[in-house]
């Protein structure tokens, strides 16, 4: 691991001018001399690796804003502050009530030591596992832009069907941003231009010919909340994760699935994929499949076929496109059964 500076500013303003005075407004956050850090379950494994190489990390853990520790629930929906733990947000009485599929992707993710440390704000920003990313020695046009992508003909089991370019199929591999994705979520930030509201929709920004830009963030941009708009049709929600083994493994397919039924006719879904796309991946064709039809098996399968009619899989991975499917329909019809 490379030397850094550690600084501990004690308010926004003040994590924003020091971040501001070592960028530019051409850097990108993850490739920034001075980078945020709150639990650090990712960016200091990336830096252990040589992938990430700041040379200054503000550590956001003494920041004084109280709201950035808080889950504050309203009529409006329910905002989470940037700094709340998963485990503290999984475990949220009233956020297991009305979001289910919020407190499931939270409770599926990683280990519960990793829960009690990561950050909300961390965790949607997290970066890729793909190997060829983590090795050095391999090239990667996420790590070096224009190196090459040694994914595209090498092992790609755990790659993307979905989202990919011809130069990055790496997986999106969080959870939490299944949920918030489907769920119209917003996210909130703030840097030297401003505060500023972004639909998380637009937050990841899918690889293209800049697989190394990855969200629409500044280098000097803190996120400092997560905003659900109220749903009273969110309770009839869940997500589902399937991977090799039960415990402290990333999806190979999952489902976040939430539900707006008269009877057994959908009048609103919303669905989103994860294990499978290079970003959170929202289905909209899935959801229109199932506008105004009664949800059975029949219709099920028909919505699963319209989120994957355009993977692209590759060597390895195409059996992924046949679990996807069968665990979308799988999570609507769990849903759809659900006792709210």
């Amino acid at each position: 691991m490379r030397p850094f500076v550690y600084e501990q500013p004690t308010d926004i303003p003040a994590a924003v001018a020091i971040a501001s005075r070592f960028t530019t407004n051409d850097d990108q956050p993850t490739r920034a001399n001075a980078q945020f850090i709150a639990g650090g379950t990712n960016l200091a494994d990336y830096m252990k690796l040589g992938v990430a190489e700041p040379n200054r990390l503000l550590d956001l853990n003494r920041l004084k804003e109280s709201g950035l520790r808080q889950v504050r629930v309203t009529d409006d929906g329910i905002r989470f502050g940037a700094l709340v733990r998963m485990g503290e947000a999984a475990d949220h009485r009233e956020v297991k009530e009305r979001y289910p599929v919020i407190a499931d992707s939270l409770r599926l993710a990683a280990s519960g030591q990793i829960r009690n440390m990561a950050s909300l704000a961390g965790n949607i920003l997290q970066r890729t596992r793909c190997e060829y990313f983590r090795e050095t020695s391999w090239a990667c046009n996420k790590r070096v832009p224009g190196s090459g992508c040694a994914a595209m003909e090498g092992f790609n089991r755990q790659h993307a069907v979905l989202g990919g370019s011809d130069a990055c199929i790496a997986t999106y591999h969080g959870d939490l941003a299944q949920a918030l994705i489907a769920l119209d979520a917003v996210v909130h930030a703030e840097g030297s231009r401003g505060a500023r509201r972004i639909p998380f929709a637009k937050l990841h920004r899918p690889p293209g010919d800049t697989p190394h830009i990855e969200t629409d963030l500044a280098a000097d941009e803190i996120i400092t909340a997560i905003e659900v708009p109220a749903l009273p049709w969110g309770r009839r929600s869940l997500y589902l994760k399937i991977r090799d083994r039960e415990s402290y493994a990333f999806a190979l397919a999952s489902a976040a699935v939430a539900l707006d039924l008269d009877g057994e006719t959908v009048r609103e879904a919303r669905i989103a994929l994860g294990g499978v796309a290079t970003v959170p991946w929202r289905a909209s064709a899935a959801e229109q499949s199932l506008q105004g039809k009664k949800l059975d098996q029949t219709s099920a399968e028909a919505a699963a076929d319209a989120a994957f009619a355009e993977a692209q899989p590759r060597q390895h991975n195409a059996f992924k496109v046949e679990l996807g499917k069968r665990t979308l329909a799988r999570a609507l019809l769990e849903t759809r059964d659900m006792k709210v």
